[in-house]
């Protein structure tokens, strides 16, 4: 995620045109004639020894006679010469380049050379970049783009044409437009961290097939969501179309997680691009997922409604006092209720007076209005009416506006007033229930960005024990373990199977259950049997709990009969008389080979395929996780809602997820996990059979997930100088409430040294960024003494590092009427090990000249102090590398 040379190649002041070309189709013509029309106001520089000039531009002869070194170089000529030529710009000093052609059997010489000299390659077989706000057009691209406030990062050139040739017929700008081509260095997490610091960028929109470094990605993605909308487009959804693109990218579904995670919003194809494209133009924030549906005909509406209902949307409740209201506007036999049916001799002022009464109520979040073609209503007076009313009235900024035009001629001036009014519109009622999912799955997802797991108070967890059970195994040559092997394992996770027993071949049991006389669930284990006397092992779950033992006696007798010389070690009869209704769930955990260990949940007793039948996640999951994805596989069918006397018990779910979720994140062995099936009944959940592959690992445990876990092992007692012990930890989500305490209990004066500004109150949402970190980018570290029977923070140090893992800003906060007691150097120290173990190299921080405890403090820490007493702060800065 460097950000190393990015300004020269986004923001050149200068450019060389490598290959520079007089002649028509040449990629040296293009590549001239578009930054000229461009109008890039630095130097444009061609390079070849062919012309004396290029387009009216002097030209020269070779790279080493160049003036001075350009910011940005565009190599135009044959791939043959790209090494070459990048080794000539490397030693001239050129800060960034794009390739646009190149084999594949260039590519690593390439990335050697742009490394050695520290160039920024864009590429190779990038169509180029466009940057309209600073005139600069360097790509092939012959359709200019306007100013906007949308920046489109892509990995296809194709799709990229197609953008922007629909951008031009719709006057849509943008920002940015950068096609990436090939990414053999600049990737998309670069261009996420520019590019959430770009103040002419308002959303981002992302084309692709592939990633090189999920985790980086990810990492990225939730830094840049927090303070922009980002939608993606990700091609390759089937093997058949990874294998066409030439890219193994992975379980799709795991995409989906990882984009969920992230705070993004996925759509699945061009069509819904388009209309997403539109909708973040004029997007605003959706303040919850109630909708409200008025039209001029039924038949639009119904078709918005089936939309709706497909997408698993929900339709605003309106009360009796708004009902009444809406009454006495409408005329007689007009039904009442949502959608809302204003009938097709609908005037503008019935439209009109409609909305009003809606915005007065608190019932809705989003309304959608519909108007078909009428001669009563004409589209554009009304489009320009409603514009008027939702302008004066005082919750028209409140409620998400979407309007829904239908129609082409005829509405064309309709939709253009609603565009001009920044209020978004479309052509049919399903696209505009389309954008609306749109938004309620991103606010969704943003819900879960503020989501950072850590291990929920209560569960079971030995992890030491589970490594010693897996090292066995490992060590003894098993790889897979089954249901009565792996129970130890779980069982350090607080998670357990029912007992196993040794009885008879599966023939041999089917003809026990038939002689008892009893209906009953069975369910095989299938070990490899080194001898005929050591049997397969078989669970027998009679569904009647009469005479239970009678029945464990007779199959015990038979099976001694049958087979005199069998181990039998035990045998449980579980009755099934309290399970009525139970449903058979399954639980798997996966290596995909982007994203690391993913957990899948769907139904058991399907044939299992992972790409239609399971809802995924990416671990680890905390308890609201767990949730998300319980519920999500609920709304999507992959699991079923069963009997109503027993429902499923989400919560329940959900904490056996966690422990699932927590046993993936702790051992890096584990390769694959099957339980199936897990039976739920209510709040009882019951693992029939379970399967656990194991493989040898070596290196970074956490380096194998998307998603950093909590960082147990900086845990810390410390003991501070009047006695009392306090936990040191990483701070987390559900310190929100403790943090808040935590502030009231600071002074204004210690607040202002720290923020240097005075803050009444902090949001929630100023609370939630604070406690709901990206622990690969930032940390913070809290004390968390007893008080009272319940935990309280009373000190907090945070370092925040830039994108490339080279500076962090940090800050020290420890409660006012708590300091003397040398927490504050504590924490401190504790933050400098974590920074420089981290590979930081500087630790920089800024506080005012008349906090003399912050300074003396950093002097005896060895930071270097500069006052700057003009400028009323004091700069405070500790390389890292200095022990």
């Amino acid at each position: 995620m460097s950000q190393r040379g990015l300004e020269a190649l986004l923001r050149p002041k200068s450019i060389a045109v490598i290959g520079a070309s007089v002649t028509p189709g040449r990629a040296g013509y293009f590549m001239m004639r578009n930054l000229l029309a461009g109008g890039f106001s630095g130097p444009v520089l061609p390079v070849t020894p062919k012309y004396k000039a290029v387009s009216g531009v002097l030209a020269w002869p070779d790279i080493a006679n160049l003036p001075f070194a350009p910011d940005l170089a565009i190599i135009c000529t044959h791939a043959k010469r790209n090494l070459e030529l990048l080794q000539q710009l490397g030693e001239k000093g050129c800060k960034a380049c794009i390739i646009l052609s190149s084999p594949a059997s260039q590519l690593e010489e390439l990335k050697a050379c742009a490394s050695q000299w520290q160039i920024r390659l864009l590429g190779p077989n990038s169509l180029g970049l466009l940057a309209p706000w600073q005139g600069l057009n360097a790509s092939f691209s012959p359709v200019p783009i306007a100013k906007g406030c949308i920046a489109f990062i892509s990995q296809s050139a194709a799709v990229s044409n197609t953008i922007l040739d629909w951008a031009q017929q719709r006057n849509l700008g943008f920002s940015w437009f950068i096609a990436l081509g090939d990414s053999l260095d600049i990737d998309v997490d670069d261009l996420l961290d520019f590019l959430a610091r770009d103040g002419k960028t308002s959303a981002i929109l992302l084309y692709l097939e592939h990633l090189s470094d999920a985790r980086r990605f990810v990492s990225a993605s939730r830094s840049a969501s927090r303070n922009k909308p980002i939608l993606v487009i990700k091609s390759g959804r089937s093997h058949q179309a990874q294998a066409m693109i030439g890219t193994l990218s992975g379980l799709d579904a795991a995409w989906d997680a990882a984009i969920q995670r992230a705070g993004l919003l996925r759509v699945q194809d061009t069509h819904e691009l388009f209309s997403a494209v539109e909708s973040l133009s004029h997007m605003r924030p959706l303040r919850g997922d109630r909708l409200m549906i008025i039209s001029n005909g039924a038949a639009p509406a119904a078709l918005a409604l089936d939309e709706l209902y497909a997408r698993n949307g929900k339709l605003a409740t309106l009360s009796d006092e708004t009902l009444q209201a809406l009454t006495t506007l409408l005329p007689e036999g007009v039904g009442r209720g949502n959608p809302l049916d204003l009938k097709d001799d609908a005037t503008p002022a019935r439209y009109v007076a409609c909305i009003e009464q809606l915005l007065d109520s608190h019932e809705l979040d989003a309304l959608m209005i519909i108007h078909a073609p009428s001669a009563v209503s004409p589209a554009t007076e009304t489009a320009e009416q409603i514009i008027a009313a939702v302008a004066k009235h005082p919750r028209g900024k409140q409620v998400t506006l979407l309007t829904n035009w239908c129609g082409e001629y005829s509405s064309q001036a309709a939709r253009r007033a609603f565009t001009q009014a920044g209020i978004p519109t479309w052509r049919t009622p399903e696209g505009t229930v389309t954008a609306f999912m749109h938004q309620v799955e991103y606010r969704r997802n943003q819900k879960q960005l503020r989501e950072t797991p850590a291990l929920p108070i209560g569960l079971t967890q030995n992890s030491t024990q589970a490594h010693l059970l897996i090292q066995q195994a490992l060590d003894q040559g098993i790889t897979t373990l089954d249901t009565h092997e792996v129970q130890p394992v779980l069982q350090a996770y607080g998670l357990s199977t029912l007992p196993t027993w040794i009885a008879s071949d599966s023939r041999e049991a089917a003809t026990i259950a038939d002689q008892i006389g009893y209906p009953v669930a069975l369910k095989l284990r299938s070990p490899d049997i080194p001898h005929k006397s050591e049997v397969q092992g078989v669970m027998l779950y009679l569904r009647s709990c009469e005479e239970v033992e009678q029945a464990a006696e007779a199959i015990f007798d038979r099976v001694r009969h049958t087979h005199p010389q069998a181990r039998i070690d035990g045998l449980l009869v579980q009755s099934m008389a309290n399970r009525a209704g139970a449903q058979e769930l399954r639980v798997v955990v996966e290596q995909d080979p982007l994203f690391g260990p993913i957990i899948m949940l769907g139904e058991g007793g399907v044939e299992w395929q992972a790409d239609k039948q399971a809802a995924v996640a990416l671990p680890p999951l905390n308890m609201t996780l767990a949730r998300y994805l319980v519920i999500q596989a609920m709304k999507s069918g992959k699991v079923r809602s069963r009997s109503a006397l027993r429902p499923l018990d989400i919560a329940g779910l959900s904490q056996l997820l966690v422990q699932v979720s927590n046993l993936v994140v702790d051992c890096p062995e584990i390769q694959r996990l099957d339980i199936h099936p897990l039976l739920a009944s209510a709040n009882e959940f019951t693992l029939l059979d379970v399967t656990l592959q194991l493989a040898p690992f070596t290196g970074d445990n956490e380096a194998r997930l998307a998603i950093r876990p909590y960082p147990h092992h900086l845990e810390e007692q410390v003991q501070l100088k009047d006695g009392q012990y306090c936990l040191f930890r990483p701070i987390l989500p559900e310190d929100e409430p403790q943090l808040r305490a935590f502030i009231a209990q600071v002074t204004k004066e210690d607040l202002y040294y720290r923020y240097f500004s005075e803050i009444n109150e902090f949001t929630h949402e100023d609370l939630a960024n604070m406690t709901q970190i990206d622990y690969d980018r930032e940390m913070a570290i809290v004390a968390v003494r007893q008080h009272d029977g319940n935990d309280e923070i009373i000190g907090v140090t945070r370092a925040i590092s830039d994108a490339d893992n080279i500076d962090a800003e940090f800050s020290v906060l420890v409660r006012s009427d708590l300091k003397g007691l040398g927490m504050g150097r504590r924490l401190l120290e504790k933050m400098i090990r974590y920074t420089r173990d981290h590979g930081l190299q500087q630790l920089n921080g800024i506080t005012m000249p008349h906090n003399t405890g912050m300074i003396t403090l950093a002097r005896k820490l060895n930071f270097r102090v500069n006052i700057q007493l003009d400028d009323g702060i004091v700069s405070l800065n500790l390389p890292l590398g200095e022990a």
